[in-house]
């Protein structure tokens, strides 16, 4: 018996990269997985796909979670088709680099709507149904302390998505709900290489900057997550792991 039998959780943004592996990686240590997406139904099916083919339980959910109404009823779908709902996982994100000159009002809202906003709307629907030992996890990035250059609208969405991480502990703590993030470096996923990091010079460069010597996998990060949605993490809330093959 998995880790989470028995428990319910939804991924957002599960339909590719860190959020797919999560999705599967909850599903092996046997939970019921609700993988959301925005736009990609083909890639969030076949995750449900390679779920339910290894004995598994999911369901795709189509939502954006910068629009609360949506992201209510992702929540909603997910407690209607199993019942309860024990861990989130706020995964949706967008990213774009630009340097200042270029950054637009667009750029800014789209980032911060999803990024930032999405995660507070996710979270607040799941309050009306996690209880004792729920478990909320915020994908936060190991930019917050790189500070990469030409990325001061993501970065910045996600500095903000580590103080809330840190907010809703002490909020949410007294209802013996946690919350954490994770921080990835740079990993592998379908983003990054459009993005055209995977075989540039940054790549490279992070790469001679890491003591474990490679970029991550998404599995390196979904096993991170498994943990923060165990009882083997329940004394743990409020921290921020960064997943970087120590790359700081």
């Amino acid at each position: 018996m998995g880790k989470l039998a028995g428990k319910v959780a939804v991924v957002t943004g599960g339909s590719k990269g860190i959020g797919a592996a999560i999705a599967k990686a909850l599903a092996a240590e046997g939970a019921q997985v609700v993988v959301n997406y925005a736009s990609s139904k083909a890639g969030a099916d076949a995750v449900v796909q390679t779920i339910t083919a290894a004995g598994g339980k999911a369901i795709a959910v189509q939502g954006d979670v910068s629009k609360a109404e949506q992201a209510h009823g992702l929540v909603d779908a997910a407690v209607k088709e199993f019942g309860q709902l024990d861990v989130l996982v706020n995964n949706s994100g967008v990213y774009e680099f630009a340097p200042i000159e270029q950054v637009t009002e667009e750029q800014y809202r789209r980032m911060f709507d999803v990024n930032v906003l999405g995660v507070l709307l996710s979270t607040q629907a799941a309050l009306k149904h996690l209880g004792e030992g729920g478990s909320v996890i915020n994908i936060s990035s190991a930019a917050t302390s790189l500070a990469p250059p030409a990325s001061s609208v993501y970065t910045g969405t996600k500095g903000a998505l580590d103080s809330i991480t840190s907010v809703l502990a002490n909020e949410l703590g007294p209802r013996k709900i946690r919350v954490n993030a994770i921080l990835p470096g740079i990993v592998e996923t379908e983003g990054t290489h459009t993005a055209g990091f995977i075989g540039s010079d940054f790549e490279r460069s992070a790469v001679t900057q890491t003591p474990l010597g490679r970029i991550g996998q998404p599995d390196d990060i979904a096993g991170v997550a498994v943990f923060l949605a165990s009882d083997d993490a329940r004394w743990l809330t409020g921290e921020r792991l960064v997943a970087s093959g120590g790359f700081r």
